[in-house]
């Protein structure tokens, strides 16, 4: 069943930057970083990938988009992984020293704010997914979870929109052209 939630929308205060080092012990070694930790909805996901130690033939790395659906409680909990998007980031066996630049736009896909225990019954969560595949078409991966935050819409008037309700106003109409009763001052509403 879809499921829908409204929430007013917060900006986060703290958005520190996610950098980590992984790898496997004597055959590869990594460490990537991501800008920012929370996004909006129409943000641009800006990293790196830089590879300290290769030993093993990598085919190619991409990154996913994962959203986790979490709803029910105790024993009755059911949850639902979704790949939102999978993004190539490098094609080839990289070398030891190399870096490979991310940037990956999140406003061509359909994403949701990231949703903590509502009624403590439904969460959704999403993750990047560092994914690295060798010849033998193993994958080796590591997920971070990042917040997705909508970003308000900022409505601004033109300019000559408001000089026209303001001349309206001065010569004692409203902005629906209709006249004000003559004994009301400049700013009183009508009352109907």
């Amino acid at each position: 069943m879809d499921i829908v939630v409204h929430t007013l929308s917060t900006y986060p205060e703290l958005n520190s930057s996610i950098k980590m080092e992984v790898g496997i012990e004597d055959c590869l070694h990594i460490e990537f970083e991501y800008n920012k930790s929370k996004y909006h909805l129409k943000d641009v996901i800006v990293g790196k990938i830089y590879f300290l130690l290769v030993r093993i033939k990598i085919k190619h790395m991409e990154i996913d988009i994962i959203k986790r659906e979490t709803t029910g409680t105790g024993p009755n909990v059911y949850h639902e992984n979704d790949t939102i998007a999978k993004y190539e980031i490098m094609d080839g066996a990289p070398v030891r020293g190399e870096s490979i630049p991310i940037r990956l736009f999140l406003a061509g896909y359909e994403l949701t704010p990231t949703m903590r225990d509502i009624n403590k019954k439904f969460s959704v969560r999403y993750y990047l997914n560092l994914v690295l595949i060798d010849e033998e078409e193993r994958r080796y991966f590591k997920q971070q979870e990042v917040v997705l935050w909508r970003k308000g819409d900022i409505v601004r008037k033109s300019m000559s929109h408001q000089a026209a309700i303001a001349s309206q106003r001065f010569e004692g109409t409203h902005p629906d052209n209709r006249p004000q009763h003559s004994g009301a001052a400049a700013g009183d509403q009508e009352k109907e």
